[in-house]
């Protein structure tokens, strides 16, 4: 489905109007991930993601709308630091971009419960955000969330009973994201 735009050439011009939004929603998209969130900046996530934001992955009591975002955004920088999100593909089809990546960085800080552990990890995942007027309404992801717990507790008996089996951290997470 494609949203109306409020954007005269993206009207006049059906073909090239539609490009010009897949692109600019592509560039919204991608300045959330390598820019924003790493950054830790809730001023400049407040431009680019709306006030009715939809996290259809958000755990049963997550805030709605832009709280929602802002607080994992929050969650993840203090869980983590040089967090990174090395992006593969961009595809932008009507309102919707998709994104695949992988994200890294060090545990320094709780995460959900589990102390730092100052490891490294990396771990791919998949996102579609639904953008309306240049800002995020609506997002679904599938991340490779038992990867990650794996590398956070690998060969950490305490941690591994509790957060399920570790196994060892292969080289090449430290410096770079694992393909």
């Amino acid at each position: 489905m494609i949203v109306p735009s409020n954007n005269v050439a993206a009207r006049d011009t059906p073909g090239e109007g539609i490009s010009m939004i897949a692109t600019d929603n592509k560039l919204v998209a991608r300045r959330v991930l390598e820019e924003i969130f790493p950054a830790n900046d809730e001023q400049a996530l407040r431009e680019v993601v709306s006030d009715q934001f939809v996290n259809h992955e958000a755990p049963v009591g997550t805030p709605p709308g832009f709280d929602s975002v802002a607080m994992f955004m929050h969650l993840l920088n203090g869980a983590f630091s040089q967090q990174r999100w090395e992006i593969q593909d961009v595809i932008a089809e009507g309102d919707k971009v998709v994104i695949r990546c992988t994200h890294s960085g060090v545990h320094t800080g709780d995460f959900f419960g589990l102390p730092a552990t100052g490891r490294r990890f990396a771990y791919k995942q998949m996102h579609i955000l639904r953008i309306v007027d240049g800002k995020g309404v609506e997002h679904w992801a599938t991340r490779d969330d038992a990867s990650l717990m794996r590398q956070l507790t690998a060969g950490d008996a305490a941690t591994s009973a509790a957060h399920g089996p570790g196994v060892p951290v292969r080289g090449g997470l430290g410096s770079s994201p694992a393909s």
